[in-house]
């Protein structure tokens, strides 16, 4: 019996290598491959040259990286996106989550508010950029509602808030429907009881919908800061290439300003390296936040249940079945 079961785990063992192996594959020639080659680029004296020119790239070491970590730009495109993550990914989250929850109890024109919120998602980014131009410019919209002064893409405190803005409201549209998905799994009958305890509809948001999409949450806020971190279009079409002053300035695109408009491609290599670093500890911390509060709210909850049990007479187990 026993060896029958370590067949079957091998098996299925198998059957899901064989299922992943092409993700795999893809994975590795999408993101392994170009990491592996801005690494090396990163170290070298790497210049452009015609296909099958013979150039001279000698090894430099860490000098790209000392050069890249002593552009003050650099360190204010990190300062910049830190700005734009702290304002995107709560937005994100609350927003998402609330106007999936809003949309899974809708009972008419539930297709036609779902598609309006995915339209700009699926939208071009050049198309999206175009409108706010029209809103925030010195002449756009919105001056004429409320006009700072400088104006809104121009101010070096409010342009890298325009643009955090922007994207959250192009990107929601996918996070709402990560939200939805894990919505629509809770049971009615949860909401149904708590509205007969008298919960209402606050209420049965915090304690029931908030704590029952905690996974689509975790996922939600690590592809919001990847996606942050990363941001490109934005900055270099409605600042016109991170002004005022390097306020709006991005390290993506930062990179391409190096690597590209000025031909320096081993030091853009090396800020692309001193990127996904970041990301990768941006996301880590926030996870770690994430599992320090649910650890909590686990043994909140334990603790709870050893209460009602002692107030009960005895202990969960011995409650008969």
């Amino acid at each position: 019996m026993a060896r029958t079961k370590r067949r079957g785990r091998r098996s299925t063992t198998i059957v899901g290598l064989y299922l992943v192996a092409p993700y795999a594959v893809y994975l590795a020639i999408v993101y392994a491959v170009p990491i592996i080659q801005g690494v090396r680029i990163s170290l070298l004296d790497y210049v452009y040259a015609a296909p099958g020119a013979s150039v001279s790239q000698p090894f430099i070491g860490l000098k790209n990286y000392r050069e890249a970590l002593s552009d003050p730009l650099l360190r204010r495109s990190f300062l910049n996106i830190l700005e734009f993550l702290a304002i995107n990914v709560p937005l994100t989250v609350a927003l998402g989550l609330t106007l999936a929850a809003v949309l899974a109890r809708l009972t008419r024109m539930k297709t036609f508010f779902r598609s309006a919120f995915f339209v700009p998602y699926v939208t071009a980014s050049i198309a999206v950029i175009g409108v706010w131009y029209f809103l925030f410019s010195q002449s756009g919209l919105i001056n004429h509602i409320w006009t700072p002064n400088p104006s809104w893409l121009v101010n070096s405190k409010l342009a890298m808030v325009v643009i955090a803005l922007e994207v959250t409201w192009k990107q929601l549209g996918f996070y709402v429907l990560l939200y939805l998905a894990g919505v629509l799994l809770i049971p009615d009958s949860l909401y149904e009881a708590a509205s007969i305890d008298g919960a209402g509809v606050v209420r049965q948001f915090r304690a029931i919908t908030v704590p029952a999409v905690r996974n689509v949450t975790v996922l939600v806020t690590t592809l919001a800061l990847i996606v942050g971190a990363n941001v490109f279009t934005e900055p270099l079409l409605l600042t016109n290439g991170g002004g005022p002053n390097g306020a709006s300035m991005s390290p993506a695109l930062l990179i391409y300003q190096k690597g590209v408009e000025q031909g320096q491609p081993g030091v853009g290599a090396a800020m692309g390296i001193l990127l996904t670093l970041f990301v990768l500890l941006v996301a880590g911390a926030g996870r770690a936040v994430q599992w320090a509060v649910q650890r909590s709210e686990d043994r909140a909850g334990e603790r709870a249940g050893e209460r009602a049990a002692e107030r009960g007479g005895g202990t969960v187990e011995e409650v008969p079945a």
